[in-house]
């Protein structure tokens, strides 16, 4: 019988997939040696606020590095996409001095992310652009980049681009913070993830398999909450299925109502919240959906509640867990996509960039 790599090894996707853990212990060995990092923790300023601008994928990433940016430097830091800067620059106005700003884009090129970091340099906001690839337009708007071209990826969703950037981010975000320990995290977690990915694959396949869902809902509060939207779109893009992402607490006020037998319910489950995120999970599974929970550390009542854990069982911060929670997502959606006879390279009426005339 073919293992799961055989069958799958002529996508770009899946092999851009499980060559996660491997590019990550690359990019936690090459960034302390980085003159653009060093560059960009001289420049920039404290004591101040901070946004992180995207489109699509980028901004879900915006979302989860802002929650990681001020919960280890204590600043403000808030994520926003590039459309609402293109649309309402009025409102950065408004928030006076001591603003700067990180624009992501894979590309580079994305249009409303490019003409974002235009804006943000028009109003005199110091702006750092974090890509995959050299030379782009973004990297021309903005004051300083940093450019992650061997995170880059040939395939159309973005799977380890997403994820590196986003580990990229965190790095600076602890050395902006002073926080050695948590960078330690970060390279214990790629060591350990390694080598484990394309078993999590294996479990996953296995399961997407098994069931044939009308629904899916992906959960998850603080800087999970951001994971939980780019895994309700890795399934959107890569299936064509209709998924829906929430906090997981909110669920509770209208949502639950579509829940059924057919409604896989995906929680990202936090050490931090997970007593609180566990009574909803607990209710979801009452009213007869199907619980995948993916977690740190697994509970004997969580393991006899839920139909599938994740268990990732690290001990690290569970911000550094961020790239490893995403994985799941990525893999439950091209294997979905398999199911239903899709290319997961070649996404319907998706291209790999959005650039507008």
């Amino acid at each position: 019988m073919r293992t799961s790599k055989e069958k799958y090894e002529t996508f770009h996707t899946w092999n851009e997939i499980v060559s996660q853990g491997q590019v990550w212990r690359g990019l936690l060995e090459e960034l302390p040696q980085s003159k653009t990092v060093k560059e960009i923790g001289e420049a920039a300023g404290r004591g101040g606020r901070w946004i992180f601008v995207g489109c699509g994928t980028s901004y879900y990433l915006a979302e989860a590095a802002a929650v990681t940016w001020s919960t280890l430097s204590g600043e403000p830091a808030r994520a926003i996409p590039g459309s609402e800067v293109l649309l309402f620059p009025e409102l950065l106005r408004s928030e006076g001095e001591g603003l700067q700003a990180f624009a992501i884009s894979r590309s580079g090129q994305t249009s409303e992310t490019v003409r974002a970091a235009r804006i943000l340099k028009e109003l005199g906001v110091p702006t750092i652009g974090i890509s995959c690839a050299s030379d782009s337009d973004l990297e021309k708007a903005c004051e300083r980049s940093m450019v992650l071209t061997g995170c880059d990826e040939k395939s159309t969703v973005m799977t380890r681009s997403f994820t590196s950037m986003l580990l990229s981010l965190q790095f600076l975000a602890a050395r902006f913070a002073d926080k050695p320990q948590f960078i330690a995290d970060l390279r214990a977690m790629a060591n350990q993830f390694a080598g484990r990915i394309s078993t999590q694959g294996e479990t996953l396949e296995h399961f997407a398999s098994e069931h044939n869902f009308e629904d899916f809902v992906f959960l998850g509060q603080g800087a999970f909450h951001g994971i939980a939207r780019e895994a309700a779109l890795k399934l959107m893009e890569m299936s064509c299925s209709y998924s829906q992402f929430f906090h997981t607490l909110e669920f509770r006020h209208g949502p639950k109502a579509i829940v059924s037998p057919k409604t896989c319910l995906t929680f990202f489950l936090g050490e931090s919240a997970q007593e609180s995120e566990m009574e909803v999970l607990a209710e979801m599974k009452e009213l007869g959906g199907t619980i995948i929970a993916i977690c740190n550390q697994c509970s004997k009542v969580l393991r006899e509640t839920a139909d599938l854990v994740i268990e990732m069982n690290a001990g690290v911060h569970e911000l550094a867990l961020l790239a490893p929670y995403t994985v799941p997502g990525q893999f439950f959606g091209f294997f979905e996509g398999v199911r239903r006879g899709l290319n997961p390279d070649e996404p319907r009426n998706l291209a790999r960039v959005v650039i507008l005339d």
